[in-house]
């Protein structure tokens, strides 16, 4: 299936561009994703202690997936995932 992957601020920085393209064809959830993207690119860094890192938002379709089944959230193919480090300031 394939799944585009959109990056902001730190994030965009660590895979080095906006928004890429793959194609998996052993995902079928959100998690299943994000860990294929993070072995990919190691200095994505979204895990601590193998827990999604708080304050990280992510993002299928614009809707925020731990509004859905969290990271057990299913892909069929053709979607949307937007990931959003945690964002500090005052």
């Amino acid at each position: 299936m394939e799944i585009t992957l959109r990056f902001f601020a730190s994030f965009r920085e660590a895979v080095g561009q906006k928004t890429l393209v793959r194609e998996y064809d052993d995902v079928s959830t959100v998690g299943g994703a994000l860990e294929a993207i993070t072995a990919e690119y190691p200095d994505l860094d979204l895990y601590d202690d193998g827990a999604l890192r708080e304050y990280v938002t992510v993002m299928r379709d614009g809707r925020d997936v731990t509004h859905i089944d969290g990271l057990d959230t299913e892909l069929a193919g053709g979607e949307a995932l937007s990931l959003f480090p945690p964002v500090a300031g005052g």
